[in-house]
């Protein structure tokens, strides 16, 4: 059995990105409100040396200089002295950044995934530009404005900048469908699509209802509070609030929705500047829509930023339960500042503090920021994801709730019960078959192949109803496996059995119902899921 830390941090680390984007997406503060110091004698004398260095390049350096690529480079290396989180965003790149947040982008409304270097249409977007010309999940496509983009290697990165373009322009994409012999010809004028916060909203248990909520943008609360009103009107006393993975977003967002759970007066955040007059303290105001019943805040290791905001304002409330394990740590608050050239500058003008008064902003080295995003790494291998005993908390920051209970500063919001990450049925041939990307690549197989069948379904009872056993559903896999280089080894197999027939039931039906509908599947073995409505039946709350 795999069952050291290292090899467990391998297996629960699978699929998890290198490089922890998290960091930017977390602690905005609406608008932008450039607010420059007085210059004084240090500025002007780093300013004229400034100056001098790129003369002096310009006119004496062995070969010409390109001086606004130079500056491009120089500006990165520059912010990463101050910290992880300042961060600059070139004009090219401006409007896509900000569209993840802004709640819309101009865009064909599809999403996608590269498979054997093809761009496979996963989704369709109801209502958006692809539907309306008659694009279909399963459809590869091959051809984009003429430029052949299958069987080549491409990141996705750059698929999206082919597909996304301004509103009203035209894109011809040439499509390959099963069952037509002949490729397809589409030309999609792009429109505005709508980005949505919420990838699940349901009744997971008898008046308990369920709601994750995947970022902080612009109409997340919009999105959110819509969602919970309708799990309240389908019986919902009681909540369970998915915050892991959510990286953060505007603050603002994240001070509206922990509104709706405390009383008036409650503290929900301080924000304190550089200067002490910059110091604010929001409180709530009593208009919440869900101040009572039961409530359970979900966080992991990538719950960062307005989701500790939150997850901070109902800990130290005593306002509900905090369950999972401790979440990135950061609390440092940015503003986007344009410059002239179209440019923006995401720095960083405060740090927050929860109602009790901790700053949970994790340690860092400046200009040491790949050291920074690989801490969460560290947490693996040290085995603290697997064990709250090797939680390491900085004694030194200690503080209380508002009913007293002790709660600690220093990185990050520590859970009140601890759920370790699940790897009972994670062995090498899960690993192995997960990290190629079989599962995903199976599932998306069998859908194609069934899918006027299974499109009958609408609900996921139905849908589970029209599949095959688990034995035959594993069985399939396991030769589709064999056939793409996995070795069949049934004593690891019928270790992963419950977790790999649990996935691709879970991913059948995100192809065929949607991403709400994975979740509904995936949570039926989630830990820290279970955990919660267990603390739930019992009001085991704070």
């Amino acid at each position: 059995m795999e069952n050291n830390t290292k090899t467990k941090a391998r297996a629960a680390l699978a699929g998890v990105p290198v490089i922890v984007t998290i960091a930017l997406l977390a602690g905005i503060l609406l608008g932008s409100r450039m607010n420059l110091r007085p210059r004084n004698s240090t500025t002007a004398r780093a300013r004229d040396k400034v100056e001098e260095l790129f003369k002096l390049i310009e006119s004496q350096y062995v070969d010409e200089v390109n001086i606004d690529s130079l500056l491009e480079q120089t500006i990165p290396l520059m912010l990463g002295n101050l910290d992880p989180h300042t961060a600059y965003i070139p004009a090219e790149d401006l409007a896509d950044v900000n569209s993840e947040l802004d709640g819309s982008f101009s865009g064909i409304g599809i999403s996608f995934q590269l498979m054997n270097d093809t761009i496979t249409v996963l989704e369709v977007i109801s209502g958006g530009p692809s539907e309306k010309v008659g694009l279909m999940p399963g459809d590869r496509i091959v051809e984009v404005n003429d430029t052949v983009v299958a069987g080549r290697k491409m990141a996705s990165d750059d698929v999206v900048k082919m597909l996304r373009g301004p509103r009203d322009s035209k894109v011809r994409l040439e499509i390959r469908r099963a069952g037509s012999p002949e490729l397809l010809s589409y030309e999609v004028t792009r429109g505005d699509i709508p980005v949505t916060s919420i990838d699940a909203s349901y009744l997971i248990a008898p008046g308990v209802g369920y709601i994750k909520v995947n970022k902080f943008g612009r109409n997340t609360f919009t999105e959110f509070f819509t969602q919970m009103l309708m799990l309240k009107a389908d019986g919902a006393r009681d909540f369970i609030l998915d915050l892991r993975g959510n990286g953060g977003g505007y603050l603002d967002v994240a001070v509206r929705m922990a509104n709706e759970f405390l009383g008036a007066g409650d503290v929900i955040v301080e924000t304190r500047g550089r200067d002490d007059e910059a110091a604010e303290s929001v409180r709530a105001d009593g208009s919440g829509t869900f101040r009572t019943g039961g409530l359970a805040v979900l966080l992991d290791e990538f719950s960062a930023s307005a989701s500790e905001i939150v997850a901070g304002a109902i800990q130290d409330n005593d306002r509900g339960i905090i369950l999972g394990r401790r979440s990135f740590g950061k609390g440092l608050v940015q503003t986007q500042e344009d410059l002239s050239d179209g440019s923006a500058v995401r720095i960083t003008t405060a740090r927050y503090y929860t109602p009790s008064g901790r700053c949970i902003q994790k340690p860092f080295t400046k200009g040491r920021a790949d050291n920074y995003a690989l801490e969460i790494y560290d947490r693996y291998a040290s085995g603290e994801v697997f064990s709250a005993d090797s939680v390491k908390l900085d004694t030194s920051l200690l503080y209380h709730t508002r009913a007293g209970r002790e709660v600690y500063g220093g990185g990050g919001i520590m859970p009140d019960i601890f759920v370790p990450a699940d790897t009972a049925n994670i062995t090498a041939y899960y690993t192995r078959v997960s990290n190629a990307g079989l599962l995903h690549r199976f599932t998306f197989e069998f859908v194609d192949a069934n899918r006027a069948r299974l499109d009958a379904a609408t609900t996921v009872d139905e849908l589970l109803a029209l599949l095959p056993s688990d034995g035959a559903l594993l069985g399939d896999f396991v030769q589709f496996a064999s056939r793409n280089g996995v070795p069949t080894r049934w004593y690891y197999v019928n270790i992963s059995r419950p977790l790999l027939v649990n996935v691709l039931k879970a991913l059948i039906a995100r192809d065929v119902l949607g991403t709400a509908a994975f979740y509904e599947i995936d949570n039926t073995r989630d830990n820290v899921v279970a955990r919660a409505l267990t603390a739930l039946a019992g009001k085991k709350n704070p």
